[in-house]
């Protein structure tokens, strides 16, 4: 079951990702060009609220069913690789959903709509940046920065 959750939801931080990126950008071009909001952006948002938010109830499994590199001990925060996948990991992709989820529901009761692609591309741009560096720092994926053992 680990593997299979766990080979899940890696993959699915792909999609994540490239989801990120199509709003960002689409975003920026409506932004600048004060383009209107319209159904595309619309669902790309929804689509990329909903597969987040799947990576999460994924995560949320691994994090208190399945992973065997999330330890509740008085050791874990003395050991990098237990205190990046029990505490460090969580907290930044938790932030990172709630800019996502804040992108999606506030620009919905937005009206003007450049302020819509402005507000989908800043909480966007950061949750973006917040995974890129918890990505960055687990050493796992295409890149790495941190002395974290992978899983």
């Amino acid at each position: 079951m680990y593997s299979l959750l766990l080979q899940t939801h890696s993959t699915l931080r792909y999609i994540v990702l490239l989801l990120l990126i199509a709003v960002i950008v689409k975003s920026f071009v409506g932004f600048s060009s004060k383009k209107p909001f319209g159904k595309t952006d619309n669902m790309l948002g929804l689509t990329l609220f909903s597969v987040t938010h799947t990576q999460l109830l994924l995560g949320l499994l691994l994090y208190f069913f399945a992973s065997p590199f999330v330890k509740f001990s008085g050791d874990t925060m003395k050991d990098a690789a237990l205190r990046y996948w029990t505490v460090e990991h969580n907290v930044m992709m938790l932030i990172a959903i709630l800019l996502i989820t804040l992108a999606r529901t506030t620009s919905k009761k937005m009206t003007n709509d450049t302020a819509k692609h402005k507000r989908m591309l800043v909480f966007n741009a950061l949750a973006l940046l917040i995974i890129l560096v918890g990505i960055a720092m687990s050493k796992r994926g295409f890149f790495s920065m941190s002395v974290v053992a992978s899983q």
